[in-house]
């Protein structure tokens, strides 16, 4: 009942929740958005209440369309794609509505999924990957979304973990899928998207286009399971990460409105590979909630001129791009273009260094604001638009969350003291968790500590309730006494001009038992400069920019660092190399 006052008569310039608070006179159940209230009102005001039932293709998309019908919402789309090569598609969300329809009476009917039947996807950024999110909400089916990066032993090992029953995919990843299904019992369905067909496959274009486009939408309730993401695998193998129709679906407004600033009229890209819950975090939930247009390139493989050469030429107003995706942006010269639209710009996925955040607004006039957040959450912190922004800083604690930094045995830490970043789950746990790691109760409960979900990352909160993150509980250094973060050195590291990334890890040592090493990637500038006498300038460099003890005593340089398919920097694997030797 809630969801459905609050999803009617809504105009184009108000948050799609404004009118729930407002027609039932609450302060309270909803985050407000875009009014002029401090960090401390704004907490005071969220409160996390879900309704029984929700599914966001009916209660939030499809009331998109009303508005819309209403003329009440801006001109842009729901969805505006291009492919670089001068095809573009653009949906409204009567579009989408139709078309994800189609597409769920296609997983129904056609292959005859139900509700709680698990379904693989693995597309490149194209519209069709949207219809099946969308599609599979409808159906209640548990979207498994995987990048096109995967080998063909990554996808035997999620279609045996998960026992999928369907997978989609393309001509590129079919093949795999091929060499692997005879050893997936429980897979019983393949679609294909493609204009051609595979023998074995169903031709998902073809079911498409003569699907009906009505559709009787799941009736789910907040807490079932929406979708699963597998985690990126920085400290191990990925685990199977359940979230509800809820947790996301209404978990990310605190995203949309706190971190990304978006309104209806916004056109928002965000670069994330389809393959990781970041997708889900800013091209599907993040967005749609708000009715901003979700903008998607194509770009089969990442690069920097096609981002500059879009932001110039699309009325994009909202950015977001990983660390590693600004760090190669601030090699150029952006002052020789003009981003005539964009007003906001943010990073996630691991920490962004202050350096590159200055180099960035030097050359851009706009700043970075930092979100920090895991597959398991929604937005844990960060930096919202008109609030002030610590470099290095994740900013504040969501207003979803009670975040704290915690000790061995539970016990809140003063500010200034470094501990585990941790969120409380007792007495009561936010529904804006994930639910569980699917079929491993082991690990999920391994998770809690005391009353608190455990992150695994490291922290340390300052007086003024900004969090610094120091790195993943495992990537911390012990030398001779001292504790030292990795992400701290890897940040003075890149401060110097012959720094393009660096990875931070223990190392063996006979009389500190580890010190610091850093694994350095330099600029082809200085590729040709002696060894020696680089790694010297790089330590004494360390020493000027940070506390002398955490200078690398080893250093090695390399062409590339170890990075996941997400292109998060593999710290373990370095570790594990050092270790073995």
């Amino acid at each position: 009942l809630l969801l459905c006052i609050f999803l009617l008569q809504i105009p184009s310039t108000m948050s799609l929740w404004a009118p729930l608070r407002r027609s039932l006179q609450l302060r309270s159940r909803f985050c407000p958005v875009h009014v002029s209230l401090s960090y401390e009102a704004i907490k005071q005001q969220c409160r996390p209440e879900v309704p029984e039932y929700f599914n966001f293709a009916r209660d939030v998309l499809d009331r998109w369309t009303e508005v819309e019908k209403q003329g009440k919402k801006s001109k842009h789309p729901a969805l505006w794609w291009v492919d670089g090569a001068g095809e573009e598609v653009r949906w409204s969300f009567e579009e989408l509505g139709v078309l994800s329809r189609k597409a769920a009476n296609v997983l129904s009917d056609a292959c005859g999924l139900q509700q709680g039947d698990r379904v693989i996807v693995i597309l490149p950024r194209i519209p069709e990957w949207w219809l099946v999110n969308v599609a599979c909400m409808r159906t209640g089916t548990v979207l498994i979304p995987g990048t096109q990066q995967l080998t063909a032993k990554d996808i035997l090992h999620r279609l045996q973990k998960s026992q999928a029953k369907c997978i989609i995919t393309d001509d590129v990843v079919a093949p795999a899928v091929d060499s692997v299904g005879a050893e997936c019992q429980s897979l019983k369905l393949k679609l294909l998207v493609s204009e051609g067909h595979r023998e074995g496959w169903l031709n998902f274009k073809d079911l498409l286009k003569n699907a009906p486009s009505d559709h009787h939408c799941a009736n789910t309730k907040c807490r079932d399971p929406m979708a699963i993401y597998f985690t990126s695998g920085t400290t191990g193998s990925p685990k199977m990460t359940e979230h509800s129709h809820s947790s996301y679906g209404i978990g990310l407004t605190v995203n949309a409105r706190y971190w990304l600033d978006l309104t209806s009229s916004d056109v928002f890209w965000n670069t994330s590979d389809t393959g990781w819950a970041k997708s889900a975090w800013s091209s599907v939930f993040s967005p749609w909630i708000q009715g901003a247009c979700v903008f998607v390139h194509k770009m089969p493989n990442f690069n920097p001129g096609i981002v500059f050469e879009n932001l110039s030429r699309f009325p994009i107003t909202v950015f977001c791009s990983p660390p590693t995706a600004y760090r190669m942006f601030v090699q150029h010269k952006l002052s020789s273009y003009t981003f005539k639209s964009l007003r906001h710009c943010v990073s996630a996925g691991e920490p962004i260094n202050p350096e590159v955040m200055e180099k960035w607004k030097a050359q851009t006039g706009m700043d970075i604001y930092e979100g920090y957040g895991q597959t398991e959450t929604v937005l844990i912190c960060g930096n919202s638009k008109g609030t002030k922004i610590k470099p290095g800083s994740m900013g504040k604690p969501s207003p979803w969350y009670d975040v704290k930094i915690i000790d061995e045995n539970s016990n809140i830490l003063p500010p200034g003291k470094e501990g585990d970043i941790a969120i409380r789950v007792k007495p009561t746990r936010s529904p804006f968790l994930f639910t569980c790691y699917a079929d491993d109760p082991e690990k999920t409960e391994a998770t809690i500590r005391g009353d608190f979900y455990v992150t695994g990352d490291r922290g340390i909160m300052d007086e003024d309730g900004y969090f610094w993150f120091v790195g993943r509980a495992d990537d911390v250094i012990n030398s001779a006494g001292y504790r030292i973060g990795p992400f701290e050195v890897e940040s003075a590291l890149v401060e110097h001009p012959a720094v393009v990334e660096s990875a931070v890890v223990s190392s063996p040592d006979r009389i500190r038992g580890e010190v610091v090493k850093a694994f350095v990637v330099l600029r082809s500038d200085y590729a040709s400069h002696d060894p020696e006498k680089m790694m010297k300038e790089l330590q004494d460099h360390v020493k000027k920019v940070t506390a002398p003890y955490k200078y690398p005593r080893k250093m090695e340089f390399v062409q590339q660092l170890p990075k996941t398919i997400s292109g998060k920097i593999r710290r373990n694997e370095l570790r594990q190399k050092e270790w073995r030797k």
